[in-house]
């Protein structure tokens, strides 16, 4: 028997927000999920890391504390009760949402995998078939396995097990050198695994503003091992005495061989998209070569009636994007005769290591490739009042400013909080005409720290 619903919902992440909203209007709704309740952010993406990472902010505070004159001896840290902490607070808000859902019948809740099996059709575990005129395909993303000689044959993680790892690992090589590499680089570093890095690139963070990324490699190569430059082509399980390791080989251009020993391996190599999971070929719905779905710029495939947003479709791969999206997909799914299209102007991102990146617009490497007239600056936090106080001596401000029209074309930050100082350039360029003088006109606190983004603004308008 096919069960009939006015709009089927793959995806209980930002989906949600749009499966409720379609309820709420009057829809018969089905929302389908293939694991717990919240999608990825909340199980095992920003949320969880986030807390983790948190805990190693602190530790972080404390071995810094000398520099204020206060002397912090014998502190330890119970890694089991960090980890259980975050596990508690994420496993009750996940359970949660799904008694909440299986209190209603609209949205109904369906738990269990699915593909489609005809156009707009949906199987459920080989059991359950629905079918609506409209369906939203929020199926987000899964960490990307690189294909390495005996990789399958020994016991790596990726950042959905280093999340819930019971036991802190002594020594941890990681390959990958993006941003989910260096927060988990931070969070285990910070209290007290030993770090090895394995990038093929010539930076850490590469996609990163030029500036930003030359100096967030130099300050994590003087915490932990970094090997740049260098592609991991073999692995394998070793064992000494009563210890077990993963043994990594790893060359780089010129032929030289790296060799590490770790009681832990992490593949955080990219995020790979869910969509060949729903057999979307029986749908007739296209995707890229990467898997993500092509969609129009209201979100819709080049199915009608079918629509897909966040990670699932790649373009912005940040929750908040997902987030944003959910409201035009709402909105485009009932008004189809009043479709808006997504405005992803400003859209920031941060980076939860340390120190904390942050960074929106254009970077210097964009900007040389177009025939954008521009000027930059760039401030120190030391050179402010808190900078000082914060004894922040690398963090920076670094801004593109139009040269004829004075609109901000981009904002990086690198030092403490900088992902609450972008907020005030976002407002800006979203909220303020897009122009340097929304911030230069704006009197701000002394001494605050926002007032590295005020110098670095008033630096960059000639």
């Amino acid at each position: 028997m096919i069960k009939k619903f006015d709009v089927i919902v793959i995806g209980s992440g930002s989906g949600l927000d749009v499966a409720n909203g379609l309820a709420e209007e009057g829809f018969k709704v089905a929302i389908i999920e293939k694991d717990k309740l919240g999608g990825t952010c909340l199980n095992v993406g920003c949320i969880p890391s986030k807390l983790l990472i948190h805990s190693a902010d602190v530790v972080e505070i404390i071995k810094k504390a000398d520099l204020f004159g206060i002397n912090v001896k014998n502190y330890s840290i119970n890694y089991q009760k960090i980890v259980n902490r975050v596990n508690n607070i994420i496993d009750n808000d996940s359970e949660n949402i799904k008694k909440g859902l299986q209190k209603i019948e609209n949205p109904k809740l369906f738990l269990g995998k699915c593909e489609f099996i005809d156009r707009k059709k949906i199987l459920i575990e080989n059991k359950i078939t629905l079918t609506a005129d409209q369906i939203l395909i929020a199926s987000g993303t899964r960490p990307s396995i690189p294909k390495i000689e005996g990789l399958d044959k020994v016991d790596f993680i990726t950042s959905n097990e280093a999340l819930r790892l019971k036991k802190l690992p002594k020594t941890l090589t990681i390959i990958g050198g993006g941003y989910i590499a260096c927060e988990l680089a931070h969070f285990f570093g910070s209290l007290g695994t030993k770090i090895n890095i394995i990038q093929r690139r010539d930076l850490l963070i590469p996609r990163e503003d030029i500036d930003i990324a030359t100096k967030f490699t130099e300050i994590f190569s003087k915490k932990y091992n970094i090997y740049l430059g260098y592609n991991a082509e073999y692995v394998s399980k070793e064992k000494e005495k009563r210890n077990k390791y993963v043994y990594v080989l790893a060359y780089n251009k010129k032929g030289k061989k790296l060799e590490l020993l770790s009681d832990q391996l992490l593949v955080a190599t990219g995020r790979t998209s869910n969509s060949d999971l729903l057999h979307l070929e029986k749908t007739n719905v296209k995707a890229d070569k990467k898997g993500f779905i092509k969609v129009n710029k209201y979100l819709e495939t080049n199915v009608k009636g079918i629509f897909a947003l966040g990670d699932a479709v790649g373009k912005y791969q940040f929750k908040h994007n997902s987030n944003n999206e959910a409201y035009y997909a709402f909105n485009n799914m009932i008004h189809p005769e009043k479709q808006i299209a997504v405005n992803y102007t400003a859209m920031p991102h941060a980076i939860f290591s340390s120190p904390q990146i942050a960074g929106v617009g254009y970077t210097e490497q964009d900007l040389q490739k177009t025939n954008i007239r521009y000027t930059k600056s760039s401030y120190p936090f030391l050179e402010t009042g808190m900078g000082k106080a914060l004894e922040d001596k690398e963090g920076f401000v670094k801004m593109f400013i139009d040269k004829a029209s004075g609109k901000i074309l981009g904002c990086h930050i690198i030092g403490t909080e900088a992902s609450i100082l972008i907020h005030e350039v976002l407002v800006a360029m979203k909220s303020g005409g897009g122009k340097i003088d929304s911030i230069n006109n704006t009197i701000h606190i002394h001494p605050s720290l926002s007032e590295v983004v005020q110098r670095a603004a008033s630096m960059g308008r000639e």
